[in-house]
């Protein structure tokens, strides 16, 4: 049986870039050889291309998403999309491989730039009676009412760039003076920022996925994080505990586990995803969900699917097997 060609979408736009090579990495190592053929391609702001174990590269041909390795074309059967930030988790990617009628393995373009954007995500979550912080938002040029945000908020509170992965552009304000180097610093990531009520409780993540032709929760991770939130540094550099299962009820686990799919089946996601919540008050709040999850040696999603008895292997030989099936 002829085997089917996957390009491995990494890097991406955004400060992201590295993250999602180490990520596009992971998944050329562990895909079966022996099923598909698979190309790392790179997708930068300046150029499109494959890059071969070797060091070559050869040019992607935007017109229909092909490349020409040594004189023979490649069109591709699937993209398995891991970029993570714009333009692959925003939905741009995705809009694009549409117009050339290209399968992928995450989520379509309106899903995507649904969650991708916390704000409209999480207002559209609210009306599904998903608990979320108590939020404020505001706009570069807007004028501030420090009172007026403190008063809705509270303080400590958090202040995010609403457009922006993996934790940048975002402070733990604590004191009403240090809130506008606050929103100015998340301004640096996004022109649209939420300030979020502080939720004292657990945090966790939930990975989510399409498997054997269901919706699946995966195991639990808590989330220990060494610095005052799980930031950038918690995330990629070691400064947090993950633990897999979490040290949570079978309760709350059942619990957060059909929120995260009733928000995956909700915004008619597909794929790999991970939602984030808090416990606060015993009960689970929604944070944010991302569309396509860190899969490098320290992500929490390959963690989890390690506690559910299931090889990166099979892991993304199911995505890619879900996206290839006919619409």
């Amino acid at each position: 049986m002829k085997k089917k060609t996957i390009a491995i979408a990494m890097g991406g736009y955004s400060n992201e870039a590295e993250i999602s090579i180490k990520s596009g990495q992971l998944v050329y190592d562990h895909m079966d050889k022996e099923k598909y053929q698979a190309f790392k391609v790179h997708i930068l702001q300046n150029e499109w291309f494959v890059l071969t174990n070797d060091g070559k590269k050869y040019q992607i041909d935007k017109s229909d998403f092909s490349t020409t390795v040594e004189g023979e074309k490649i069109n591709f059967d699937c993209v398995f999309n891991i970029i993570h930030g714009t333009p692959g988790e925003d939905g741009l990617f995705a809009a694009y491989l549409e117009t050339v009628h290209m399968k992928q393995t995450s989520c379509d373009y309106y899903s995507s730039a649904l969650t991708f954007n916390k704000r409209d995500c999480i207002s559209i979550l609210k009306a599904y009676s998903i608990k979320t912080a108590t939020n404020y938002f505001v706009n570069k040029g807007d004028e501030i009412f420090e009172d007026e945000i403190i008063e809705t908020v509270g303080l400590p509170c958090f202040v995010k760039a609403n457009k922006a992965g993996s934790s940048f552009g975002i402070s733990k304000v604590k004191k009403k003076e240090d809130l506008l180097e606050a929103i100015e610093f998340s301004y640096k990531e996004d022109e649209e920022v939420i300030i979020e009520s502080f939720l004292d409780g657990t945090e966790v993540s939930v990975g989510v996925i399409n498997y054997n032709g269901e919706v699946l929760a995966l195991p639990v991770t808590e989330i220990i994080s060494e610095n005052e939130f799980f930031d950038y540094k918690a995330k990629y550099l070691g400064q947090s505990q993950e633990i897999t299962p979490a040290n949570i009820t079978k309760e709350q686990t059942e619990e957060v586990k059909r929120q995260a799919i009733k928000i995956f089946k909700t915004l008619k996601l597909k794929g790999l995803t991970r939602a984030e919540f808090i416990f606060h008050n015993n009960e689970p709040h929604f944070l944010e969900v991302n569309t396509c999850p860190g899969l490098s040696e320290a992500s929490i999603l390959p963690q989890q699917a390690k506690a559910a008895g299931i090889t990166l292997k099979d892991l993304f030989t199911n995505v890619i097997e879900n996206a290839l099936i006919p619409i």
